[in-house]
């Protein structure tokens, strides 16, 4: 370089086979012949090249956010005709947003890099530096690692997907998003809870909505001495005229399950829709304990009979 840049900068400039620390006698060296060169300048140069390395370093710099600008457009171009795709493809949801936060992150990250190598920052180096950095933290982070697996997994075995009402880890709710590093899902009681993917890939997982059909259990206990046939009957009836409760896949059932300490036990077994099910098993625990007093079947509760001896 003959401007004041090379002058400048020549102290520290590398070559591509140059190593980036450059030894104390080089640097003296460089040192000498520049302060030589610039005691030979006259003032006229000096300001000439001052500002052409000037306006050359604003124009690299404006090149750069132009190119930053018009490849960020680009990134959410292209999310938007992938998501475009996906829709038309029917592709499911969860894999969506997946796919949509996994192409964000590695193009805006390229992006980042061709901006660096515009600005005239040695990419190699930083990648290098980068990929070392990258491996401290990978360690340093190892379960953050394990969460990203097991997000791959759930989108590729399916256990759930976005809208499912799911149990797993202790915790209910809705899923609403699935995530790089966790699973988001909104309780009944709208409260929003975040489940690491590596544990929840893992783990026990109750999905209530695979399924277009549930199975409505209860448990009714009747006295002693009271009609079973009749109790049957009378629940039979309920069930009769509803058309929530289904015929198919098995009728609806009363047995005696238990002959327990102070009452017989009955259970009882409907099949409904899966949208129906909390209407059907809450409105039927009211139904029972109203309609079936008034054809003579009562509700025991625990008691005891003491009998006093005299003597």
């Amino acid at each position: 370089m003959n401007g004041i840049y090379g002058i400048l900068f020549g102290l520290f400039a590398q070559t591509d086979k140059a190593p980036l620390i450059v030894p104390d006698s080089v640097q003296k060296a460089n040192f000498a012949e520049a302060v030589r060169k610039l005691t030979n300048l006259d003032v006229d140069t000096l300001l000439r090249n001052l500002l052409s390395e000037s306006i050359w370093i604003l124009v690299k710099i404006l090149i750069a956010l132009v190119i930053y600008f018009i490849g960020r457009w680009i990134v959410h171009r292209l999310i938007r005709f992938m998501d475009a795709i996906c829709e038309r493809r029917k592709v499911d949801i969860s894999l969506r947003s997946f796919l949509r936060n996994t192409i964000r992150v590695v193009f805006m990250l390229l992006l980042v890099l061709i901006v660096v190598s515009t600005l005239g920052v040695n990419v190699t180096s930083l990648i290098a530096v980068f990929s070392a950095a990258t491996l401290a933290i990978g360690m340093a982070l190892s379960g953050t690692a394990q969460n990203f697996a097991g997000g791959v997994m759930i989108l590729l075995m399916k256990p759930y997907r976005v809208g499912d009402y799911i149990s797993a880890q202790g915790q209910s709710g809705t899923v609403r998003e699935i995530k790089l590093f966790s699973t988001v899902i909104t309780t009944v009681d709208n409260q929003t809870i975040y489940i690491p993917n590596n544990s929840i890939a893992t783990a026990i997982i109750d999905n209530y909505t695979t399924a277009d059909l549930r199975r409505v259990d209860w448990s009714v206990g009747i006295s002693y001495g009271d009609d079973v046939d009749v109790a049957r009957r009378t629940i039979l009836a309920m069930f009769a005229a509803d058309a929530r409760i289904l015929k198919e896949p098995a009728e609806p059932v009363v047995r005696v399950s238990a002959l327990a300490d102070s009452s017989v036990n009955l259970t009882v077994r409907v099949w409904t829709k899966n949208t129906d099910y909390w209407d059907v098993y809450f409105e039927y625990n009211e139904r029972f304990y109203k309609e079936l007093p008034a054809a003579g079947i009562n509700f025991p509760f625990p008691q005891m009979d003491v009998h006093v001896k005299h003597e």
